[in-house]
């Protein structure tokens, strides 16, 4: 009978493992789902190409970083931590800050564009920093092996990708209403406010 309890304790505990395991995905990819949705403000139409291609390098990016924080905690961690989030709000600064600018210009001499594989690739290291302590804190609960990657990283890739496709549709669908109030202006502003999050988020941690 102990046995039998035994294994139903183990079992609940991976359930928990992969129930926080799909939580933590979703927390990080909130961040991207933001400014997703910014970007089909912007776009105002479905544009799949650029869809699939954000979706896709926000997943890749999501998925990769985690690795490279866990292959590198035995190396430069505090390198990492001490300026992961400063990189982060850089980044996000100067794209909110480029968009407000580009906002008050008239339409044919802007330039922003956030279907730009430039673009997408900033704004996808950007919102993946903090991936960088999710795998930190993989060696920190035991994650010591090869073996214990693929499943995290997979379902962390997954979400973002998933997340990011359904946050450029949602801003599609409210582009009509967005764009009577600046949508590069608001969208500036919202990147602006995710990196001001990020780095004050590690300041006061």
């Amino acid at each position: 009978m102990s046995g039998i309890f035994r294994h139903i304790a183990l079992e609940i505990a991976h359930i928990m493992t992969a129930l926080e395991i799909w939580a933590l995905a979703l927390g990080l990819a909130m961040d991207c789902f933001a400014v997703s949705i910014t970007s089909g403000i912007i776009w105002g139409r479905f544009r799949w190409k650029s869809m699939l291609t954000m979706a896709f390098f926000f997943g890749l990016f999501q998925a990769f970083n985690p690795f490279l924080g866990w292959l590198g905690t035995r190396y430069f961690r505090h390198l990492i931590e001490s300026v992961d989030h400063w990189i982060a709000f850089g980044i996000l600064a100067f794209l909110g800050i480029r968009m407000i600018v580009e906002s008050f210009k008239p339409e044919d001499e802007k330039h922003f564009d956030p279907a730009s594989l430039k673009v997408i690739l900033m704004m996808a290291v950007a919102t993946s920093i903090d991936a960088l302590a999710v795998g930190i804190s993989f060696v920190c609960v035991g994650m010591n092996h090869w073996s214990d990657l693929p499943y995290p990283l997979g379902v962390i890739g997954l979400v973002s990708f998933l997340l990011s496709l359904v946050g450029v549709s949602l801003g599609v669908k409210c582009g009509s209403y967005a764009r009577k109030i600046h949508a590069d202006l608001l969208g500036g502003v919202i990147l602006f406010a995710i990196g001001l999050k990020i780095l004050i988020e590690h300041l006061i941690a």
